[in-house]
C-alpha cells in the first residue's frame, strides 16, 4: 500500500492514479479517517502513561475512572483503525512517469520487436490442430476427466516441458537466482497482503481450509520475505519458483477456448525479486533482458510492450510484457509479463531492508515470467511447424530432448 503522508501530500497524483487505472476511492474520508486515528492513538498513549502513573501512585479512584475511559478509546480506536484499512487497500499504486494514460490494452505502447516472422510456403496451422494430429495435445479425454480448459499433454510434448524448465533454471541458476518450488496453496488473508485481488470468480477457494489456490508462483514467493527484515549486504534477493497455477477463467467464457492457451491449470516459472528502492527500476529491466534473452535463445519473434493505465495491475508501479508471434493465430500473443511494484506490496507484506546506517525501509520488489510453460509451447509448436505435419525442436532444447530433434506422428 501507499504511505498515508505521501497520500496526503500527493493527493492529486493519487488520484489520477485511481481513475486512470479503473479504480473508485475516497482520498477525502481517508484522511479524514487518518488524521482521527492518529488522534485516538495518541490519546490512548496519554492514558495509558497516566494509568501507569496511577499505579506507581496506588491511586485505585484515578486508576478505576481512567480504566473506564481507556476502554471507550480504545473502541473508538479499532473503529477508526479497521476504516482506515478498508479504504487503505482500495488505492492502487501510482504509476511510472513512462507509463502510458489508456482506457484499456489498446492503449500499451510497443517499446521493440525482435526476430523475423516466418515466412510458411503452406498455410500455417494453429497448435491445437497440430498437436491433435501428432497425439501429443489431448483436450477431448481431459475434457471427459476433469471437464473443459484442461489438457494431456503427451510423448515429446511432455518432454519438451521438461526441457524447457531445466534450460531456463539453468539460465537463472547461472545468473544467481535461487530455485524455490513453492506451495500452490496459499492463505487469503496473506493473498490480500499481496495486493493480488483474488475473487471466488477467480480463483479456486476452499474456504473451509481457509485456502485457496494459487494463480501464480509469485503469490507464494513473494510472502517469503513476509514481516522479516533483511540486511542490505544481502541484497538483491533474487528467486525463481516453479510451480503449478490455477485460474477458474470464469470472465472469459468463449474465449481462446481451443488447445492450451487459456487453461485452468498451467504451469510457469517466475522471477521474485527484493532489492533496494534506488536499483528496483534497474532490477526490471534486468528481468526483461533475461525473457528476452530466453526468447531469442528459443528463436521465437517478440515485442515488448510497456503496459498502459488502463489494462495494468493494481499494484504495479510499472508493467511490461513481451507478445511472442504465433503463426497459427496471425498476432503476437501475451506471453511474458515484468511487473515493478516498487514498496507498495513490501509495505503491506511488512519486508524491511535494514540499511547500514542502522536504519530500516520498505524493500522494493519485482516479479516477472521466466517461462509460461503452455504458452511457450505453443508458439514453439506454431513458429517451428512444418508442411508435413511435424514440429522440429528448438537448438536449445535439443540437449534436453532424450535424442530427439523433431516431434514427428
Amino acid at each position: 500500500m501507499l504511505d498515508i503522508k505521501f497520500i496526503r501530500e500527493n493527493k492529486d497524483l493519487v488520484l489520477a492514479a485511481a481513475k486512470n487505472k479503473h479504480r473508485e476511492i475516497d482520498v477525502d474520508r481517508l484522511l479524514l479517517v487518518a488524521e482521527e486515528r492518529k488522534r485516538l492513538r495518541t490519546e490512548l498513549d496519554l492514558l495509558n502513561q497516566k494509568r501507569k502513573e496511577a499505579a506507581n501512585a496506588r491511586d485505585n479512584a484515578l486508576g478505576s475512572q481512567l480504566k473506564g475511559e481507556l476502554e471507550q478509546i480504545e473502541k473508538d480506536y479499532a473503529d477508526a483503525d479497521k476504516e482506515f484499512v478498508s479504504l487503505m487497500i482500495k488505492v492502487p499504486n501510482i504509476y511510472s512517469a513512462d507509463t502510458p494514460v489508456g482506457e484499456d490494452e489498446s492503449g500499451n505502447k510497443v517499446l521493440r520487436q525482435w526476430g523475423e516472422v516466418p515466412k510458411f510456403d503452406f498455410e500455417p496451422k494453429e497448435h491445437d490442430e497440430i498437436g491433435k494430429a501428432l497425439g501429443i495435445i489431448d483436450t477431448e479425454t481431459a475434457a471427459e476427466v476433469s471437464g473443459s480448459r484442461f489438457a494431456y499433454l503427451k510423448g515429446p510434448l511432455a518432454l519438451m516441458q521438461f526441457a524447457l524448465i531445466q534450460f531456463v533454471f539453468n539460465k537463472l541458476i547461472a545468473k544467481g537466482f535461487t530455485p524455490v518450488i513453492p506451495p500452490v496453496f496459499i492463505k487469503p488473508a496473506v493473498q490480500n497482503r499481496m495486493a493480488r485481488f483474488m475473487t471466488p470468480d477467480d480463483h479456486y477457494m476452499f474456504p473451509a481450509d481457509d485456502l485457496m489456490l494459487i494463480g501464480s508462483a509469485e503469490h507464494t514467493l513473494g510472502p517469503i520475505q513476509m514481516d522479516k527484515t533483511v540486511s542490505e549486504k544481502d541484497l538483491p534477493i533474487r528467486l525463481a519458483g516453479y510451480s503449478t497455477a490455477f485460474r477458474r477463467e470464469a470472465g472469459t467464457y468463449g474465449k481462446d477456448t481451443k488447445g492450451i492457451l487459456r487453461q485452468h491449470q498451467f504451469d510457469k516459472l517466475e522471477m521474485e525479486s527484493f532489492t533496494l528502492p534506488e536499483d528496483s527500476l534497474k532490477e526490471q529491466e534486468f528481468l526483461v533482458s533475461i525473457q528476452e534473452e530466453i526468447l531469442q535463445a528459443l528463436n521465437l519473434p517478440y515485442q515488448v510492450v510497456i503496459i498502459c493505465t488502463g489494462d495494468m495491475g493494481f499494484p504495479d508501479y510499472r508493467q511490461i510484457d513481451i507478445e511472442t508471434w504465433m503463426p497459427g493465430q496471425g498476432k503476437y500473443r501475451e506471453t511474458h509479463s515484468a511487473d515493478h511494484t516498487g514498496n507498495f506490496q513490501s509495505r503491506r507484506l511488512n519486508a524491511k531492508v535494514k540499511r547500514a546506517d542502522g536504519t530500516t525501509e520498505p524493500l522494493h520488489m519485482n516479479d516477472a515470467t521466466a517461462v509460461a510453460i503452455g504458452r511457450t509451447l505453443i508458439a514453439i509448436i506454431e513458429n517451428y511447424q512444418q508442411v508435413d505435419g511435424s514440429v522440429k525442436i528448438p537448438e536449445a532444447l535439443v540437449p534436453y530432448m532424450n535424442g530427439l530433434t523433431e516431434i514427428r506422428k
